[in-house]
């Protein structure tokens, strides 16, 4: 089998956030098309991993690199923009329109004509909804559907520009048990399908075996990743 290549590349980093201690990873691989998870994260220290890998932040020591680049030697805005655009986020940070529809929500990748969608996005619109199972719930206020699928819309709208590598913070964090069990199912299933990276970061060893094949615990003090991936399990 070929050797797949390494999206996303981070050797002996440390990041001051104010935290008890810094953020130190000492190495962390994403290779094209890998399901990996971490758990050991809290939700301030997860927020600064993907804003290091997404060059938002640099570190104060050590290298990230992405797609091939340093972050550190990223140019100017527009060539970050070029380098933001091949991530998606399924984060708590991206804000959902409550008062506008699934449609409308789903739409803002690609239009910001919201009261007048041309064919085009909404055909866009209606598959990606269709992945999501939200084909149904298109004309439904956001804020009128279930944490679940809430949480399908944000991840409708960090794959909507067909990202190499989904981030995705703590995203179990809003469901009980049933719940994260399904979603992690199709999480997994359809980065899959797309032959996206995926990174899922969260403090539940269960969903983590279940959203990805690969899963690793932080040891905060040395920044070592120690793997737990020995066996998945899935939910039943």
């Amino acid at each position: 089998m070929p050797s797949r290549d390494i999206l996303v590349r981070l050797r002996t980093v440390s990041k001051d956030y104010r935290g008890l201690r810094p953020l130190r990873i000492e190495t962390l691989d994403i290779h094209d098309g890998q399901l990996i998870a971490l758990v050991g994260f809290d939700q301030a220290m997860a927020e600064v991993l993907v804003d290091l890998i997404t060059a938002a932040i640099v570190p104060d020591a050590g290298d990230v690199v992405v797609f091939g680049q340093n972050t550190k030697g990223i140019p100017d805005r527009n060539a970050w923009l070029a380098t933001l655009d091949q991530f998606g986020m399924l984060t708590e940070r991206a804000v959902l329109l409550d008062q506008l529809s699934v449609e409308q929500n789903l739409a803002l990748p690609f239009s910001l004509a919201l009261e007048d969608l041309s064919s085009n996005v909404r055909d866009r619109v209606a598959a990606l909804a269709a992945e999501l199972g939200l084909g149904d719930r298109l004309v439904d206020p956001v804020a009128t559907l279930s944490a679940p699928d809430r949480l399908r819309v944000r991840l409708g709208r960090a794959l909507a520009l067909n990202p190499r590598v989904l981030l995705a913070e703590h995203p179990n964090a809003t469901l009980d048990e049933d719940e994260q069990s399904a979603f992690a199912v199709d999480l997994s299933r359809i980065a899959k399908q797309r032959g996206a990276a995926c990174l899922v970061l969260t403090a539940n060893h269960r969903f983590a075996r279940a959203a990805a094949d690969d899963v690793f615990e932080l040891l905060p003090a040395t920044g070592a990743l120690k793997s737990s991936s020995g066996w998945r399990r899935w939910f039943s």
